[in-house]
């Protein structure tokens, strides 16, 4: 008990002491003494902090290292899997309908023997620009003045570039006009679009100096541009779907329907390498099958030889050829 009593003791007295040297020091700050006291007990204790500090840092950086290298060594792992957390979420989020897309754009690029950049469409401009905004730019090797596609043909060209992004021009602004031949004669002419504000900005005007090579449904590639900047050659723009050939026009019209979809496009490919050849018209897709000639009218005049042979199954119960009478080397009409 005596321990007890004489260490409240010595605790009270340095207490009192403390406040003392407080209220001096607050009172006579600049006193000499006081100067001088503050000086030896810096002395006196910072020796005593500064052994202390040379026995426990080297214990403190030994468990600092290990604990700094563990957490080094979780962050990286940390990081990876987050990669390839984000790896797969990209790949999950790339649907069924992305996947054609990229499918066709591939199918298109190996025709024509073009090397692309696949991008997505991040964004549409606004107002009565036609524009598209997507996630490649400069560190990705794009350039401006570089052609544009999709699965299904020419998008239009690169505007402008930024470090990630970049700005293309659709080839239904009114601002764009894209050199063209038609098939199969390859005869010389240009497109242009109609803008947003048009009532047919779907379609694109074609303009060319033959007249009598403008028909509906001739389909049209892109001709080579001067060092194949902005287009490529070959590249599928698009099918005549009506002729507005004027009276004392210089030139013959039409408009074009083209065969990318501007209004719905998400996967394009930026062409980075032109082809060796000019691919002419093997890009293009097959025309449409032409409509089956209709079949003979019941008791009109058809052809001669297939008048009596093949009767209309409508008129089945008028005229009916007799067993026998059918034309040589073809078969009589099967029962049904």
């Amino acid at each position: 008990m005596r321990d007890t009593r004489r260490t409240r003791r010595l605790l009270a007295i340095a207490l009192v002491a403390a406040l003392a040297l407080i209220a001096i020091d607050y009172q006579y700050g600049s006193s000499s003494v006081i100067t001088t006291l503050r000086k030896t007990a810096g002395t006196v204790l910072g020796g005593a902090e500064r052994a202390i500090a040379s026995v426990t840092k080297p214990v403190g950086r030994f468990f600092g290292a290990g604990a700094s290298g563990t957490g080094n060594a979780s962050q990286a792992a940390m990081q990876q899997q987050l990669i390839r957390m984000r790896a797969e979420l990209s790949a999950a989020t790339l649907d069924q309908s992305q996947y054609r897309e990229l499918s066709r754009l591939l199918q298109l690029a190996g025709r024509g023997g073009y090397r692309v950049m696949p991008a997505s469409v991040i964004a549409f401009g606004q107002g009565y620009q036609q524009t598209l905004t997507l996630d490649v730019g400069r560190a990705d090797g794009i350039k401006p003045q570089q052609t544009v596609v999709d699965g299904n043909g020419l998008v239009g060209q690169v505007l402008s570039v930024s470090g990630r992004t970049c700005t293309v021009l659709v080839a239904s602004d009114a601002r764009s006009v894209v050199g063209v031949r038609l098939a199969p004669g390859g005869q010389i002419g240009w497109v242009t679009g109609q803008g947003r504000g048009n009532a047919g900005g779907a379609l694109l005007t074609l303009q060319v100096l033959d007249r009598t090579a403008l028909k509906v449904g001739t389909q049209l590639v892109t001709a080579a541009s001067v060092r194949d900047r902005p287009f490529v050659p070959g590249v599928p723009v698009g099918e005549i779907v009506s002729v507005l050939n004027k009276a004392g026009a210089l030139t013959g019209q039409a408009l074009v329907r083209p065969f990318a979809q501007f209004t719905r496009l998400d996967v394009v490919g930026i062409v980075v390498s032109p082809p060796r050849l000019d691919p002419r018209f093997s890009v293009l897709p097959p025309p449409p099958p032409r409509p089956a000639p209709s079949s003979v009218r019941s008791g009109g005049a058809g052809s001669g030889r297939g008048r009596a042979a093949q009767p209309s199954p409508s008129a089945s119960g008028s005229v009916s050829p007799r067993p026998g009478q059918a034309a040589a080397g073809q078969p009589g009409p099967r029962h049904r």
